[in-house]
């Protein structure tokens, strides 16, 4: 197979010197016309084409050029065709927030990553925490709240000590962020069909920000999260080195 790659960067020096490398030995395409999206940067840029190519039914490879690389494959500028013919796919289904603020509008956002309330002022949040309509804690007291992906498990999720997924794991990790009371209170494991709805108490004097990804709504009294049903992106990893793989080898990192 002849594949038509579509080389994009981040502003990184490095990312755009290597984009001009690239697109000089393997051609460059319009990204309506590829077969595949290279992305040359980090862990945000990459984040960010996955989102960009949202329902496109392109494929994204990426590359590190960047700082942090979790996401990426290792640079090579060697028999990319080759690499990409041996690359294991994995289908990402992100989640959709809705998120109702202070003054009654209603956003929408998808998350590749999480999404995640946090508090806006020196006050701590105070949630209530329903899932499928049922009441699961009446008060949370806590710094945020999130739920994140199994693709997102061993970014935000993972600093605030949540639990690391598997990508395949049919499962969300519901995780505070340094809980008040209850104090002792981890998180949650839900299945990945299910909706959190989440009430944000007290929201005039303990006002709370919501984040999908990148984008955030500020001053919430509301936010529903659940797996989108419409919405996916694709991404390719080395077969040497797979998603899978990477996610596996976090659980025994020490």
């Amino acid at each position: 197979m002849v594949w038509k790659f579509s080389f994009i960067a981040s502003l990184a020096p490095d990312a755009q010197a290597a984009a001009q490398h690239l697109a000089a030995l393997y051609g460059n395409t319009r990204q309506q016309d590829a077969d595949v999206i290279v992305a040359l940067g980090g862990d945000g840029f990459m984040l960010q084409t996955l989102h960009e190519q949202m329902n496109s039914g392109r494929a994204v490879y990426g590359m590190n050029r960047g700082s942090i690389g979790f996401l990426m494959n290792d640079y090579s500028d060697e028999d990319l065709p080759g690499r990409i013919q041996a690359a294991v796919e994995n289908i990402i289904r992100p989640l959709e927030m809705i998120a109702r603020d202070a003054h009654g509008a209603t956003h929408k956002a998808l998350a590749i990553n999480e999404v995640s309330l946090l508090r806006q002022s020196y006050q701590a949040a105070k949630l209530k925490l329903s899932v499928d309509g049922l009441e699961r804690m009446e008060e949370l007291i806590c710094d945020g709240l999130m739920v994140a992906t199994p693709a997102g498990s061993t970014a935000y999720n993972l600093s605030a000590h949540g639990p690391i997924l598997p990508l395949d794991a049919q499962l969300l990790a519901l995780t505070p962020v340094s809980p008040f009371r209850p104090r002792r209170w981890r998180g949650a494991l839900l299945p990945n069909k299910v909706k959190v709805t989440i009430d944000v108490l007290e929201s005039d004097k303990r006002p709370v920000n919501a984040v999908a990804d990148h984008i955030e709504v500020k001053s919430v009294t509301q936010v529903q999260v659940a797996e989108s049903e419409e919405s996916t992106t694709r991404i390719l990893t080395d077969s040497s080195h797979s998603w899978n793989d990477r996610i596996l080898a976090e659980q025994f990192l020490y």
